[in-house]
């Protein structure tokens, strides 16, 4: 079954399928809402996501920092976004994408 590469307005979805009726049909049970922008065919049963390109280089984690700060902060976002800061000397938008982020990931 190949791989299919989704793309909408909110999210890139990675998934198999047997074709792309079937790849946009993805999309469609999951995220009602959203139409495909663009639907590609992986040329490899892979998938392959650069580290550097996340900004995750030189044992540099967002997420695994972000999930500590919330674990110290119990939660609270507004605290956890401050420890953040703090801990990376990050701007407070980037330091509030990246909690935001894990948040919803379920820290």
């Amino acid at each position: 079954m190949p791989l299919f590469e989704i793309e909408t307005e909110s999210h890139i979805i990675i998934t198999w399928a047997d074709g792309e009726s079937a790849a946009r049909e993805v999309v469609k049970a999951n995220y009602p809402r959203e139409n495909p922008i663009r639907v590609t065919r992986r040329p490899r049963d892979t998938w392959v996501i650069s580290k550097a390109a996340l900004g995750i280089s030189n044992g540099f984690d967002p997420c695994h920092i972000a999930r500590d700060c919330l674990a110290k902060a119990a939660g609270d976002k507004i605290h956890a976004i401050r420890l953040y800061m703090q801990e990376t000397g990050t701007d407070l938008e980037r330091a509030r994408k990246v909690i935001e982020s894990n948040m919803v990931m379920g820290w």
